[in-house]
């Protein structure tokens, strides 16, 4: 009897909770909006501040950009532990479920926050110092076989995109090439464009004007499809290494148990705005790909990426610096 009266109770409080989840995101939102995300100046606090200026207008509500910390695991852990209310949204690069793979007790990013839509993704760039005989994958994964360990890549630090992009390429395409790690991208472009190191995984905005004047040679982009960024640039997928796909992803999320009807309404509003064709080509300007897309499409391609790097993590046995 006690177990019956309890359950009942359950029942009866269930219609209740939806409905003040309907009743919320009808009145959603009734007071200013924030979006944490990291330092002033990087790409995930550009597109946050693109963001707030785009739907503050539909939303009725001021937008409040909160810059905290240099990577996404210090925003990150600010917007967890916010009230899941719609009230403080978070914009990070994929260091938020990157970096927990890197650490001895890593997390799901998926039972924290609840993604909302992607913003935009950079792929990296395969590019060589122009004395390098390479114009193509297939030549570089030809030099490197016949040479084994000869050739040398430049990364930013350990577990950076510059260096797990070049891991995976390793991996993939079963070659050897040396690891010459930097503290910055910075530092490893210039030795690269000094001869001292001779193939870098690079973003497009650091290396578009080396690759115009011709100071290094892209060869392939690490991007699923041909990239808007580089026209007519082939990509490594498509020559002779299959399902290859490197680069940084960004995006939009809430914390876990926000209500759903919110969440909806702020992917559609968003979604709609990084879609329409003067914001994408804003986008390109910058030397990122803007991406609108679905919670559900956003989250698919995190667990994606998750088991991508989680196998290379592990394989290869990188721990972050």
């Amino acid at each position: 009897m006690l177990h019956a009266h309890y359950s009942g109770s359950v029942v009866s409080i269930a219609p209740l909770i939806l409905s003040m989840q309907a009743m919320s995101a009808q009145s959603y939102p009734i007071r200013p909006i924030r979006i944490v995300t990291g330092e002033p100046g990087g790409g995930p606090d550009w597109v946050a501040r693109l963001i707030a200026q785009g739907i503050s207008g539909d939303l009725e509500q001021p937008i409040i950009v909160d810059n905290r910390g240099s990577s996404g695991l210090i925003p990150g852990d600010i917007a967890s532990k916010a009230q899941p209310d719609g009230y403080t949204l978070l914009v990070s690069p994929g260091t938020l479920w990157l970096g927990p793979l890197l650490q001895k007790a890593p997390s799901d990013p998926l039972s924290v926050f609840i993604p909302i839509s992607r913003a935009y993704r950079v792929p990296n760039v395969l590019i060589v110092h122009p004395v390098v005989p390479v114009r193509s994958v297939q030549d570089l994964v030809a030099l490197a076989k016949t040479k084994p360990g000869a050739l040398n890549y430049a990364s930013a630090s350990t577990g950076s995109a510059t260096h797990l992009a070049a891991e995976l390429f390793k991996v993939m395409a079963g070659v050897n090439i040396v690891r010459i790690p930097y503290k910055g991208g910075a530092q490893a472009l210039n030795d690269l464009l000094g001869g001292q190191v001779q193939l870098m995984f690079a973003t497009p905005a650091s290396v578009a004007q080396h690759i115009k004047s011709g100071r290094v040679r892209a060869v392939a982009v690490a991007s699923a499809h041909p990239s808007p960024l580089f026209p007519g640039l082939p990509t490594i997928a498509a020559s002779g290494v299959p399902g290859y796909e490197a680069g940084v992803i960004t995006g939009i999320f809430a914390p876990v148990r926000t209500p759903a009807p919110v969440i909806s309404l702020l992917s559609q509003k968003i979604a709609h705005l990084l879609q329409m064709p003067e914001m994408k080509e804003r986008f390109l300007n910058t030397g990122l790909e803007a991406v609108g897309s679905s919670p559900q499409e956003f989250a698919a391609v995190i667990r994606s990426d998750l088991a991508v790097w989680d196998m290379l993590i592990k394989r290869v046995g990188i721990r972050a610096d």
